[in-house]
């Protein structure tokens, strides 16, 4: 690790503390965290699936559409690492995933598919609060390398811990509230995506790096202006170029 990587990393330290502020948006901090893992871990993407208030899984956020979509399969069908790593609060991994059919028979073929060869799930927790997994995956053969499961399990455990800190001090029950709007508000932004996907003829990783973009440039939380768009009220074009005005207001 040369001294730009050991600074680098220091920053991003810094920074999942710094967003976590009185109103931070969830969702915002999430999509931070699997990018940050790719940026600084040997990992072709990552991926976070959350408990919700009945203790089933469910995506709360990706790197990238790839990733997104095998999660998303994965929770559907109950298969796969990130769900064994919540269920035993135990990193769960796979060197390769092509001969791990057995092991994962939905899960694995799907990740193959898209281009995944290796996958590493380490959980999100605090003693035994297990609140959900961090999923860094590998696109070429021998598995994630240990000192990227070691970098990803620290920003898992600096996230895990600021999340419950900052919203569930001492009660349990506003940290669920948080998690259950925050998987929720997961659902506009997909239809966010698919809106904005559909208008400008773009890809969905497009559409969420537009919508994601002109949220942080005009200070409006990521889940307000997706839902802006999928009710129809959002300048769409002004959205996908990057915007000079905000997106209008919902009608009450």
């Amino acid at each position: 690790m040369n001294d730009h990587h050991e600074q680098r990393l220091a920053r991003v330290f810094v920074e999942l503390a710094d967003t976590l502020v009185d109103d931070f948006d969830m969702l915002e901090f999430l999509s931070m965290l699997v990018e940050r893992c790719v940026e600084l871990l040997d990992v072709a993407a990552a991926g976070v699936v959350l408990s919700d208030h009945r203790g089933a899984l469910r995506m709360a956020a990706a790197s990238s559409e790839q990733a997104r979509l095998v999660e998303l399969f994965a929770v559907q069908t109950d298969d796969g690492p990130c769900l064994d790593c919540v269920r035993t609060g135990l990193p769960v991994y796979s060197a390769n995933l092509a001969a791990d059919e057995a092991r994962w028979p939905r899960f694995a073929p799907a990740a193959v598919a898209a281009g995944f060869v290796a996958t590493h799930a380490v959980p999100m927790r605090l003693r035994r609060n297990v609140i959900g997994a961090l999923n860094l995956f590998k696109a070429e053969p021998n598995g994630v390398d240990p000192a990227s499961v070691q970098l990803g399990q620290a920003l898992a455990d600096v996230a895990t811990i600021g999340m419950l800190q900052q919203r569930a001090i001492d009660d349990n029950t506003v940290l669920v509230e948080q998690l259950q709007t925050a998987l929720n508000s997961r659902v506009v932004i997909e239809q966010a995506k698919g809106v904005l996907s559909a208008h400008a003829g773009v890809d969905m990783d497009h559409a969420f790096t537009a919508l994601r973009g002109y949220a942080r440039s005009h200070n409006l939380r990521l889940s307000a202006l997706a839902f802006t768009v999928a009710n129809g009220t959002a300048d769409l074009t002004a959205i996908m170029a990057g915007g000079e005005r905000p997106a209008r207001r919902a009608q009450r």
